[in-house]
């Protein structure tokens, strides 16, 4: 693998969240599935395709079997994501896939040598975006696509209101919007500042809402999201007594989205379209 300059991120996706993320490969592909459709429209028959923050790789899997004769890349630089990537790739039989450990600010990709580049909410970590997003425009040969969906402001969708149930009992943290942070792209004026400056052009950002599964029931619900990391990394200091009220807390607050399938929870997101200068 090729240097990692976003040390931060990459200890946190080769520790506790990544292998969070790993072993809960079907859950978090329940939550974020319905985005999947909005950027499979960007591939073509034949497409070589990068999926930038492949995570466990579901879109990039959907990607190469939707590019048929093509390819697909997907690219993160957490190790038991990759390893469940690999292995689901395997199991679906999907051989015209592979996936790189590498941190995409500064990987060496091949310069043009992919038609489209992808992404499911792996793009708001980037250390220095407008460095990440000016090497994957190298990457991208000329007039080549970029579709992603980054997430918008929580308050927007019905996770909002679950993570405002816990204000109550976890100290404040900050607002996610600093690079880096999940919510580093919820501004589309940010997004399109930044494209611009890595050189992409016909930027466009749309508001797409899609629901996602977060468990069988308002419990099972509770429990996972209590595991996610920026819920688990307020709680890993605090006492036990603290974690149950937490827990109770998310129990209610899914109560509403409950229903005989499961819990669904409206998740808002920004699809974002650009493309290479020809």
């Amino acid at each position: 693998m090729g240097t990692i300059v976003n040390g931060h991120q990459e200890q946190a996706w080769n520790g506790y969240e990544g292998r969070h993320w790993a072993a809960h490969q079907a859950r978090y592909d329940a939550v974020n599935s319905g985005f999947n459709e909005l950027l499979l429209a960007a591939v073509r028959p034949g497409d070589r395709v990068l999926d930038i923050g492949c995570g466990n790789g579901q879109l990039t899997r959907l990607a190469a079997r939707r590019s048929g004769t093509g390819h697909a890349v997907g690219v993160d630089f957490s190790t038991p994501m990759l390893d469940r990537a690999r292995a689901s790739a395997a199991d679906e039989g999907v051989d015209n896939v592979d996936f790189v450990r590498g941190d995409a600010q500064v990987h060496p990709f091949p310069a043009a040598g992919f038609d489209v580049a992808l992404s499911r909410f792996g793009v708001m970590f980037f250390a220095d975006p407008v460095a990440a997003f000016a090497n994957v425009r190298r990457a991208l040969r000329p007039g080549g696509r970029l579709t992603f969906v980054c997430l918008d402001d929580v308050r927007r969708g019905d996770l909002g209101g679950v993570l405002a149930s816990l204000a109550a009992h976890l100290p404040p943290g900050t607002d996610g919007t600093a690079a880096g942070e999940p919510l580093s792209f919820a501004d589309p004026d940010v997004v399109r500042g930044v494209l611009a400056d890595a050189g992409f052009v016909e930027v466009a950002c749309a508001p797409r809402p899609a629901l996602g599964r977060w468990g069988r029931d308002a419990a099972d619900a509770a429990a996972f999201l209590a595991g996610w990391g920026p819920v688990q990394h307020q709680l890993a200091p605090l006492d036990a007594a603290v974690g149950e009220r937490v827990q109770a807390a998310l129990v209610e607050a899914m109560r509403p989205y409950e229903g005989s399938d499961g819990v669904h929870l409206q998740g808002a997101a920004w699809l974002v379209t650009a493309r290479c200068p020809d």
